[in-house]
């Protein structure tokens, strides 16, 4: 059974709530077009998982301080810049059920909001002094950047093995949850090397996530969402990848030709995510995915019990066991 939220937030919950409340005022502006549209960001949270493994880490490693605060706001911040970007990257008009930013406001005002919310979180960062914090998330960034290239760079050939899929995926969606979970550990004054445990943790917690994602994409749970969405975007995902090195010539060609021309062909998407089923993709990479959420968990083995380490433990599988 999939952990409930609520639960998983006890240990936190007064935290989380000064969190959302320090997090509103800093998003506050005297420029009526900008605080037009993060009044609008704000309205549309999402479920503040990225926080909480702030919060949570910082337990775990030692204390919550204001300096967790801080690294908490300086992930959200950065995490919602790189959302209204991808949305541009991507023409998306739909976040989280509601318009995109760049679907109300047009491409030029999306960039330029996500450049304002990357530079508030940088500033927060360095008026404080929290320059340990600063390190963690501007490597976040950089990462990130690179994931994003090398997978546009890998898709318009679609010849991704499964090497350079997991060095994307490591860098695009692990680095940040990564270094939420570094931050959380820093912020506590935890020694060095339990800031490097915690961050290997997230990082190994953020892969299982994208693989999760994939699946999801697949057709693996029914999320009530059209399947596929990958595919259309010609992303070549792990149950795929898997799928085409267990193929004949033909049968390699025959897919790959289908992805190249025919992606917006809803039968064509089905007849590929029937090839997956076939081949054991969604297995294999359902596989995958458990084998990284084991290696997480047990980097959290030996540290004190504590509420907070169960809820860690419960928002790994959360994040792994969920349907959309």
């Amino acid at each position: 059974m999939q952990p409930n939220l609520d639960e998983i937030k006890q240990p936190i919950e007064n935290e989380l709530k000064i969190f959302e409340e320090k997090f509103r005022m800093a998003m506050k502006t005297k420029t009526p077009l900008l605080d037009a549209v993060l009044k609008y960001i704000v309205r549309q949270k999402g479920k503040r998982v990225r926080p909480m493994f702030v919060f949570l880490s910082a337990s775990v490693a030692g204390e919550i301080s204001e300096a967790t605060y801080r690294g908490a706001a300086l992930i959200e911040l950065l995490h919602t810049a790189t959302l209204v970007h991808d949305d541009v990257v991507d023409d998306s008009n739909e976040r989280r059920g509601f318009f995109s930013i760049n679907a109300i406001w047009k491409n030029k005002i999306a960039v330029l909001v996500g450049d304002y919310l990357l530079s508030k979180g940088l500033l927060l960062a360095i008026d404080n002094k929290d320059f340990n914090l600063l390190e963690i998330v501007s490597n976040a960034v950089r990462e990130m950047s690179e994931g994003e290239l090398l997978q546009i760079e890998k898709t318009r050939k679609l010849n991704i093995s499964e090497e350079v899929y997991f060095e994307i995926i490591r860098q695009k969606t692990a680095s940040l949850i990564s270094s939420a979970c570094a931050i959380g550990a820093a912020s506590a004054n935890s020694e060095k090397l339990m800031t490097e445990r915690m961050k290997l943790f997230g990082e190994k917690v953020g892969i299982a996530f994208q693989i999760k994602d994939d699946l999801l994409d697949f057709g693996y749970e029914d999320t009530g969402k059209p399947h596929g969405i990958d595919l259309k975007e010609k992303k070549i995902t792990l149950p795929l990848i898997f799928s085409l090195n267990n193929s004949t010539y033909g049968e390699r060609r025959n897919i790959i030709n289908k992805i190249r021309r025919q992606t917006q062909d809803q039968k064509t998407i089905a007849e590929v995510i029937s090839f997956i089923y076939k081949k054991g993709g969604m297995k294999y990479a359902q596989e995958k995915m458990l084998h990284y959420r084991t290696e997480a968990l047990s980097l959290l083995n030996g540290l004190p019990e504590k509420k907070s380490l169960q809820s860690l433990r419960d928002l790994v599988y959360f994040t792994t066991e969920r349907t959309k």
